[in-house]
């Protein structure tokens, strides 16, 4: 497993990421074998979020209950969770008084002390980033948050966070997968009006962006064949691109799910694959793509199959 320093911290990290959105009705015995199969895989960074699970902090107290950590377990793993999620509407909330009190009840539901990364789940329209400056430092000087970042954010509502932050933004996670990559393909289509491909919906090129700023790009659904379209790999309306991903997994002797992951891992931003699957073996076949050295040609073939235009 790859592991490299994230920028603007201390922090060492996999480059493939356990995700814990879906563990709410799985028994201890079932949490454990999974955060296990991570753990064996090289995969020391667990990301959670508070609205994940059927009520407020559900997976993170359930993480908590089977993985029932020492303090020494505690300093072997980094632990990210998130909040600005209100599921009642839904709407988003980045005042100062719901951050901290998603912090508070996300540090008693995991049962620790600090957390690591806290990031702001989805842009919230009515931002004052004031308060989230306000709520940020106070986080940061008792020592609860340790980094911050983002998710699904764009570069402006990036740099509008910046102008009043005092800690620096260490990653945004977004969506990302062969098939749901626009981030990364507008670019090789710019400046092709009549594609559609060319079109910039992210606010000027979210990757590039966080290359600019040494920002980690974490990329969550990396199966998804849109969002929430459902899992590419074997799908019979993606058969080119399953062709390819075969053959290149007999290639290099894994399964689809490495080459499916390597294809992010090979791109130079150093991304996190964050993966929410509760299959311990697909963690395992997941976890193979880490260091996977696709070549250009081969990752191109994939961008191609994937339905992307490469000019």
């Amino acid at each position: 497993m790859k592991h490299s320093t994230l920028p603007h911290t201390d922090i060492t990290a996999p480059n493939v990421v356990l995700g814990l959105m879906r563990i709410a009705q799985k028994s201890d015995a079932e949490i454990r074998a999974l955060v296990g199969a991570a753990r064996d895989a090289g995969m020391d960074f667990l990301d959670h979020a508070d609205i994940y699970g059927e009520h407020l902090h559900q997976c993170e107290e359930r993480f908590a209950q089977a993985m029932a950590l020492t303090p020494s377990q505690r300093d072997q793993v980094t632990i990210q969770t998130k909040a600005g999620i209100v599921k009642d509407g839904p709407y988003f909330d980045y005042s100062y008084e719901h951050l901290t009190s998603s912090v508070e009840g996300s540090l008693r539901a995991l049962n620790t002390d600090r957390i690591d990364i806290l990031l702001l789940h989805r842009p919230d329209a009515l931002v004052e980033p004031e308060e989230v400056a306000r709520a940020f430092d106070e986080l940061h000087t008792s020592g609860k948050v340790r980094h911050f970042g983002v998710s699904n954010h764009t570069p402006r509502q990036i740099d509008l966070l910046a102008k009043h932050l005092n800690q620096p933004i260490v990653a945004n996670q977004v969506q990302l997968s062969i098939t749901h990559s626009t981030s990364v393909t507008q670019g090789v289509a710019s400046n092709m009006q009549t594609a559609d491909q060319s079109i910039v919906r992210d606010g000027g090129g979210i990757v590039d962006y966080c290359r600019l700023h040494d920002i980690t790009v974490q990329a969550w659904s990396p199966f998804q064949s849109g969002h929430f379209g459902g899992v590419f790999l074997g799908h019979p309306e993606h058969p080119e691109l399953n062709a390819v991903i075969d053959r290149l997994a007999q290639k290099y002797d894994v399964t689809p799910e490495a080459i499916a992951t390597a294809w992010i891992t090979r791109h130079p931003a150093q991304m996190q694959v964050v993966l929410g699957t509760t299959t311990p073996q697909r963690v395992i076949d997941s976890a193979a793509g880490s260091e996977l050295p696709l070549t250009r040609p081969e990752w191109y073939e994939l961008l191609r199959a994937g339905g992307w235009i490469v000019p």
